[in-house]
């Protein structure tokens, strides 16, 4: 297409000058041939108008002016104000910005000069086949400018779209290997220990060794119970929000299975937001499996405290009695644990206590909802 409209162009440049100087006499002197090869040098240079179109708009143009100096020695066709016309319009789309008014300056001292040679002779044509041409091109560039820069915004969307996109998937990705990590890493745990405990009293006391191994089922159904909770909500089921109780339960669950372990509430615990309920319960969960994995024998005590429009979980365990069990964490937990923690306003912090111990502290938001009065006087 490119191709066809350039020589269509061309063929229109050499009919109208080249035909009509033929129609009404070709120039016999030196200075008119010149005169006529200009004029259509001028028309010629429209063939490169969308690729080149500043170098189009100063060539072309010069041409013109060029041509016009030689006037007197040849025919000047009415027809070439096309040529002008179209120039113009190259003119105004050449050059953008502050550029731009740089051109109209150029441009309407260019007409000026054009004004001055003809001396007034085509004052009214000139103005009427340029003026309307530049301002047209004028509109037409800022159309295209506004709509290639409503193109790049569109493509930057689309590009920041994308990164949400992969954003929120690697924070949907992180928030399940997380939540996996607590239940299957607190099955696991509490079922190894205790199986590790059966084994040693199956032959010494069989009737304690039967309460070890039904704890070891209890662990496994609660786990399988866990998974299919967060089965659920990922397949986007109504599932009834956590509260506290499930921190009795999982103390209740590990104080069974033979951990040294306590709990005692404080303060308001009832109206929690259910996102601060559900980090507390995996606070302690997580707490009671490093204690179970590094400090088997210790004393675990458990504070939950619901005051100072905040909840604080505080979780503390002393020094190992018994030897380590074969049992090592991936060490994401607690590291996972503080990105939740931070992602819900609140701060996490572990770290070792005097005397040997251990200590993990959340504190979060409790996420009620208050009702403001005003007082009226």
């Amino acid at each position: 297409m490119r191709g066809l409209e350039r020589v269509g162009i061309a063929l229109l440049a050499v009919v109208l000058v080249v035909g009509s100087t033929a129609y009404h006499g070709w120039p016999t002197t030196f200075l008119g041939n010149v005169f006529t090869a200009l004029l259509l040098a001028s028309g010629l240079t429209l063939v490169c108008w969308r690729t080149h179109p500043r170098a189009v708009a100063l060539g072309g143009g010069g041409f013109l002016l060029l041509a016009t100096l030689l006037n007197g020695y040849g025919w000047f066709p009415d027809i070439c104000f096309a040529i002008m016309a179209v120039l113009a319009l190259v003119a105004a789309l050449g050059w953008s910005g502050a550029a731009a008014w740089g051109a109209a300056a150029g441009f309407a001292a260019y007409l000026l000069i054009l004004e001055l040679i003809l001396r007034s002779t085509s004052d009214i044509p000139l103005i009427m086949f340029t003026v309307p041409s530049f301002l047209a091109g004028t509109v037409l560039r800022l159309r295209r400018e506004a709509a290639d820069q409503l193109a790049r915004r569109s493509e930057e969307l689309e590009e920041e779209r994308e990164l949400f996109t992969e954003l929120a998937v690697r924070h949907e990705r992180s928030r399940i290997a997380a939540e996996l990590h607590d239940i299957v890493g607190h099955a696991i745990s509490v079922m190894v220990i205790q199986a590790a405990a059966g084994q040693r009293l199956v032959d010494q006391d069989p009737v304690q060794a039967d309460q070890v191994f039904a704890g070891i089922a209890e662990s496994a159904r609660q786990g399988h119970d866990d998974l299919q909770r967060l089965v659920e909500l990922l397949g986007g089921s109504e599932v009834s929000g956590p509260d506290l109780s499930l921190i009795d339960e999982v103390v209740t669950r590990a104080a069974r299975g033979g951990l040294d372990v306590s709990c005692r509430f404080e303060g308001d615990r009832d109206g929690l937001a259910a996102p601060t309920a559900h980090i507390a319960f995996r606070v302690v969960q997580e707490s009671l499996t490093n204690a179970l994995r590094y400090a088997p024998g210790a004393a675990v005590r458990v504070l939950v405290n619901g005051s100072d429009r905040s909840l604080t979980v505080t979780v503390e365990n002393g020094q190992a009695t018994h030897d380590h069990p074969r049992l090592s964490g991936t060490g994401h937990g607690l590291i996972g644990l503080r990105e939740r923690v931070q992602a819900l306003g609140g701060q996490l912090t572990a770290g070792p206590v005097p005397g040997g111990g251990w200590q993990v502290k959340a504190t979060l938001p409790d996420g009620r909802i208050r009702s403001t009065t005003t007082r009226r006087t």
